[in-house]
């Protein structure tokens, strides 16, 4: 399985910044009209339709930008409307400094996906402000919005995301949490299965924002009726405690200095313990050190995965375990029973209440939330057509 973290390391290498890291309506579809010019253009193109059933937003006021690395190139690139792919460069930044990527809603019918890995955005309400700036290499890239930075362009603007990748072995897709959350977005991957995800069950959204309103930690990573933003992003904001999961975390490291851990992966079943203060397993798995709260927010630093078949999904496992509190209620890991997820005092609430409110209970909730196949990823390799749902706000 191709997942979120692999999938998306080429775009999020984009910059050396951060990745920038109403009307009633009745809902319209706009969709992609597979023809022998398009196909032409962008070989392996892939159609995309857009449904809008916010209640909120005309066609008129949603706007679309694709944006990503094009894999037959390896040049950070944007897709115009009729589904052909442009390098981007500093020249497209306009008088005010910002490009205009955006596809308007009533332009979206001829729009397909080249080989490329990278995101929808889908703003409403307003533009979206990118700028293309030189990489670390020199290179031009793309700065994104970072809806989690209060007072950076665009904060104001509702957008949210659909994550890609599509290639010759298929189109590997998923809406994400991890960041930032302000629209409800469902994907519907057809091809050689009919998969959706990400869908809410209804008063989903306000469920999620009043939840996490009402809790007197989280309560802080909600920005009025605009967005909930992660928590590790709040932590480095100074708005979340950065000794959140410590209690936590130090009865996990107390219970384990006595008492084995088995994570078994598909390289194997590995036993670990915590001795000197390390999480230390066998099988040539690395020793993991005691990770702080910022390491199980953002499933980095001493839980950082490398992609070495052996080590990597023994940190996915242990990241998703600390962040669904399990580990003190199963030495056998991961654990795929989500009613004994979250169960603890000290938890991530901000991703249980999205599991809470989809339909299918599946959310990109953290980084490692595909760890036992709970997060909102769809994947196919014989892809034909996906579809966009912008539900309701």
């Amino acid at each position: 399985m191709i997942d979120r973290r692999l999938f998306l390391g080429g775009l999020g290498a984009a910059a050396t910044v951060p990745l920038l890291g109403t009307v009633g309506c009745a809902p319209r579809e706009a969709t992609a009209d597979l023809s022998a010019s398009s196909d032409a253009a962008n070989p392996g193109a892939l159609p995309v339709s857009f449904t809008n059933e916010t209640g909120r937003f005309s066609d008129g006021e949603i706007l679309a930008y694709v944006i990503g690395t094009d894999l037959t190139t390896g040049q950070h690139s944007r897709v115009s409307a009729d589904g052909v792919s442009h390098p981007v460069s500093l020249d497209d930044n306009g008088p005010d400094g910002y490009t205009d990527y955006s596809i308007p809603f009533a332009d979206l019918a001829g729009l397909t996906l080249p080989y490329m890995s990278g995101r929808i955005y889908l703003s409403l309400g307003g533009p979206l402000h990118i700028r293309i700036v030189a990489d670390g290499n020199g290179n031009p890239a793309p700065q994104l919005p970072a809806g989690w930075v209060e007072g950076s362009p665009g904060f104001d603007v509702l957008h949210d995301t659909v994550e890609f990748t599509h290639n010759d072995a298929g189109m590997f897709c998923n809406t994400s949490m991890v960041d930032q959350f302000s629209v409800p977005i469902g994907i519907r991957l057809l091809g050689d299965a009919d998969q959706s995800t990400g869908f809410f069950r209804p008063g989903g959204r306000d469920a999620v924002f009043q939840a996490l309103a009402a809790d007197p930690v989280f309560s802080a990573l909600v920005y009025d009726d605009l967005r909930v933003i992660a928590p590790g992003h709040a932590l480095d904001a100074g708005l979340f405690p950065a000794d959140y999961f410590d209690p936590y975390i130090d009865r996990v490291w107390s219970h384990y200095a006595s008492n084995d851990l088995t994570v078994t992966t598909n390289a194997g079943t590995f036993t670990g313990r915590v001795q000197g203060g390390r999480f230390t397993f066998d099988g040539g798995v690395r020793a993991f050190d005691r990770p702080s709260t910022r390491d199980v927010l953002f499933c980095d630093g001493a839980l950082a995965a490398p992609n070495d078949g052996i080590s990597g999904p023994v940190a996915a496992i242990l990241g998703a375990a600390l962040n669904r509190s399990t580990l003190l209620t199963s030495a056998n890991q991961p654990t795929d029973d989500p009613s004994g997820f979250y169960l603890d005092e000290v938890t991530n609430k901000y991703a249980s209440v999205f599991h809470e409110n989809t339909e299918d209970g599946k959310a990109y909730g953290f980084a490692f939330d595909d760890v036992a196949d709970f997060a909102s990823y769809i994947q196919d390799h014989g892809p034909e057509r996906l579809e966009v749902t912008l539900t309701t706000l």
